[in-house]
């Protein structure tokens, strides 16, 4: 077979951390999950790794992992928050690589990826490698591998950008057509143009670079990867599959490869089922035997190149311009507001690269202090990232550092390295990606920006932020609100900078709220605590305390002092300070718990002014996941007793609302912002019962019907989603429990009265395989007459028709 398909996913979401806490905070702009990553992952990844193969009567007939089935690479600091947040589809991911070397003549699907996006060819040389080793030591870590191929950021290429591939053994990379200059056979001497994609797309190229290495390059075809990101092909898998066999010659001696590369996120996220519509296609190609499925390391091993190509110089695959889009105003952008500029694009990158090279400078000057080689410490700093546990990290220290360290210098040496990946972070391609420097992306990239800052002035006393800032006063937003980057740093990234103190401030005041163990953690802090004093009179609560806060990251440690009062609902006093000695500790202990008791509550708040020097927190000062934990509990005794009144109007008026109802008539606004907000909170606290009443369930249902109200439908949505996949889960664990497959048939036919698009995808999945392992075994006891088998069948097959599976 000369004739084979690869298919190339990039999967990639910029790290979204704040730099301070190394957690996403909530995002609510992906309501109804808790931030973009949980919900892309939703909607992506994690149906990448289980998807159904449909027949032609919308039945599963299969599920496979598409991982591996297609050439794929994940972005290293995705991977770390799925190793988190979502390890059962991160271990299908690297589950998917083990299997593909099975099915590619030992060759695994996934390549690595440059460590977080950053645009290669605008880096300087040491950032280049950084980038290149980190990516490559994040996939062996991973992977438990060598990678062979890299995914170079938005594929954006230069000679310099190769040599660095190169030179760490990396043996191929992929390419836009359109990032071809010319071509030529091996040992001709004649080039042909090749600019405008003009060239055969269907082998592969050598890249002889200046060095004398060289590295193979495979060229997407243009076309087809356009319609599969941006036309039909995936809303039909059988479309797809013949769109790409489409170009491939009916006959041909030499071998052919159709390659077709997009962001992974196409196949589910920008187009829902795409995932489906991949494994139907990837499943037919194999079937159809006209084309064979391969990846690029599999192909470059059995058909070396026998052209070479020269690259375009700085180009990429999403600005027409080179790799403009990351520090002009070149035209590219998202295009929704036609009138706007990216002129501030001009002014972030001159920021940033005057930023790098101070905290470049600062870097080697403090870390040869240390180490012989500043820039060989920091390329192997990798090992910390993927393992920080404190043994590892002070194995690492030993062995990077030229004599044993003090504790302190430990600190500095660590404070120097994250400052370094914090000036890394900064430089993610998706902060210019987009059409404003207001947008998240640009505002985040600035807080890792004020992240190297913080960490530079704990080292060395330098301040780099005013001359940041006035280079940052250039970068004009095009909505007049935000005025510029200046004003975005101060009113959206200088508020998130934190220290030890802050972090005893938010253990201090969300202790009322949390029931601390002696140990805790907070983000990447440890707490330990050494006294805790709870004081309530009434309503009034006064909580004082001793603390020692640590560092995960950088093991800074700091042994503090607080005092909390809380007068009810959003009403706190705290102050924080570093311990300085035990008397003094228990004076303020004392003056302050005694007018307390006295009820003299002004002098509690002025004592804690004082005694705390005017380290003073409110409520507003928690970070942001906790401010909304902190009010839900506040606002519980609010919340009930607002739910009490609501509960009562609606009882009270609901003859007349029925009355409305039968002569179709609209109810008044005020009432009918009543009956949403009961019929709303009683469904989701049904669908979310420990124990699930299914005639409970039965009157909402009836009752939503009947008054035609229903408010936050995604949110139910979501809720009734998970409810129903964890029926089905425990259903698997017990396939033989036909009650539970009633109840399960019940609520979704129940569900169904309410126009609700449910995602069953996973519940599906479910019953594909208890169907597998149950069905025939099942239908032979029927056929003998079983009656347990033949109710089962029954169940089984009412629920199937409820499943759509």
């Amino acid at each position: 077979m000369n004739h084979y398909v690869c298919i190339h996913g990039h999967f990639y979401q910029p790290p979204r951390e704040n730099p301070w806490l190394e957690a996403i905070e909530l995002q609510d702009s992906a309501h109804p999950y808790r931030d973009w990553n949980e919900r892309i992952a939703a909607e992506c990844y994690a149906p990448n790794a289980e998807t159904r193969i449909l027949n032609s009567e919308n039945q599963i007939i299969d599920i496979v992992n598409n991982y591996s089935q297609i050439s794929f690479n994940f972005g290293p600091t995705l991977l770390s928050w799925m190793e988190k947040y979502s390890k059962d589809v991160y271990d299908l991911v690297l589950e998917a690589d083990r299997e593909s070397q099975k099915s590619f003549s030992g060759h695994g699907s996934a390549i690595a990826q440059g460590y977080n996006h950053m645009i290669l060819p605008l880096a300087n040389a040491r950032d280049k490698q950084t980038q290149v080793k980190w990516g490559i030591e994040d996939f062996k870590f991973r992977f438990k591998r060598e990678p062979e191929g890299m995914w170079l950021p938005e594929t954006a290429v230069s000679v310099e950008t190769l040599e660095v591939l190169a030179d760490n053994n990396i043996r191929f990379t992929i390419l836009s057509p359109y990032q071809a200059s010319r071509v030529r056979k091996i040992g001709s001497e004649e080039w042909a143009d090749a600019t405008g994609g003009n060239l055969n797309v269907q082998i592969p190229y050598q890249c002889n670079l200046p060095s004398g290495k060289s590295i193979a390059i495979f060229f997407y075809d243009g076309p087809i990867s356009q319609d599969i990101a941006f036309g039909d092909l995936l809303k039909d898998g059988e479309k797809f599959k013949n769109r790409l066999i489409s170009v491939l010659p009916a006959e041909q001696k030499l071998s052919s490869l159709l390659s077709v590369a997009n962001d992974g996120e196409t196949f589910g996220h920008h187009h829902k089922f795409g995932n489906m519509a991949l494994g139907y296609a990837l499943d037919r190609l194999a079937k159809d035997n006209f084309a064979k499925n391969t990846i690029y390391g599999e192909y470059l091993k059995r058909h070396h190149p026998r052209y070479e190509v020269e690259i375009a110089e700085n180009s990429s695959w999403s600005c027409s311009h080179g790799v403009e889009r990351w520090r002009e105003d070149c035209g590219c952008k998202i295009g929704s507001n036609p009138e706007w500029n990216q002129k501030w694009r001009i002014h972030l990158r001159g920021a940033m690269d005057w930023l790098r090279d101070k905290l470049s400078d600062l870097f080697e000057k403090e870390m040869a202090k240390y180490a012989d080689d500043p820039w060989e410490i920091r390329d192997a700093y990798i090992d910390v990232i993927l393992n920080r546990s404190q043994k590892n990290v002070e194995e690492f220290i030993h062995k990077h550092t030229r004599r044993v360290l003090g504790e302190d210098e430990k600190i500095k040496v660590l404070q120097l390295l994250e400052m370094q990946r914090h000036a890394m972070l900064m430089y993610t391609s998706c902060g210019w990606f987009f059409d404003d420097i207001s947008g998240i992306e640009p505002t985040q990239i600035i807080q890792y920006a004020a992240r190297a800052i913080q960490l530079a002035k704990m080292i060395s006393g330098e301040d780099y932020e005013s001359e940041y800032l006035s280079l940052l006063s250039a970068a004009s937003s095009n909505i007049p609100e935000f005025k510029n980057g200046k004003e975005i740093y101060l009113n959206y990234v200088k508020h998130s900078v934190v220290d030890l103190l802050d972090v005893g401030a938010h253990y201090a005041i969300s202790s009322l709220f949390e029931d601390y163990q002696e140990d805790a953690c907070i983000y990447s802090y440890t707490v330990k605590r050494e006294l805790i004093d709870f004081n309530e009179v009434g309503k009034q609560k006064l909580v004082i305390g001793k603390v020692v806060i640590r560092s995960v990251i950088t093991f800074e440690v700091q042994l503090m002092n607080f005092a909390v009062l809380h007068l009810g609902d959003t009403n706190l006093s705290a102050g924080v300070r570093k311990h300085t000695d035990d008397d003094y500790f228990e004076i303020i202990r004392k003056d302050i718990k005694d007018a307390f008791f006295e009820n003299n509550i002004g002098e509690v708040i002025n004592l804690i002014n004082n005694h705390f020097d005017q380290n003073n927190y409110s409520l507003w000062d928690l970070f942001k996941n906790e401010q909304k934990h902190a009010l839900d509990h506040i606002f519980e005794v609010t919340r009930e007793s607002i739910e009490s009144h609501f509960r009562q109007i609606f009882e009270q008026y609901s003859p007349l609302m029925q009355i409305k109802n039968n002569i179709s008539s609209s109810l008044p606004k005020a009432l009918a912002m009543t009956v949403e907000f009961i019929l709303n909170r009683d469904l989701c606290e049904a669908l979310e019962a420990e124990r699930f009443d299914l005639s409970k369930l039965e009157l909402l249902v009836k009752e939503i019907k009947r008054l035609s109200f229903m408010r936050d439908r995604q949110t139910i949505v979501l809720i009734a989603s998970r409810r129903i996949t964890a029926m089905m889960e425990k259903l698997v664990k017990d396939p033989e429990d036909v009650l539970l497959a009633g109840e399960i048939e019940s609520c979704i036919r129940l569900l169904s009265q309410l126009d609700l698009v449910l995602d069953l995808w996973k519940a599906q999945n479910h019953f594909f395989i208890i169907k597998k392992q149950m069905f025939e075994p099942m239908r032979e006891k029927a056929r003998k007459q079983d009656k347990k088998a033949k109710f089962w069948l029954e169940c089984f097959l009412r629920l199937g028709e409820c499943l759509k599976a």
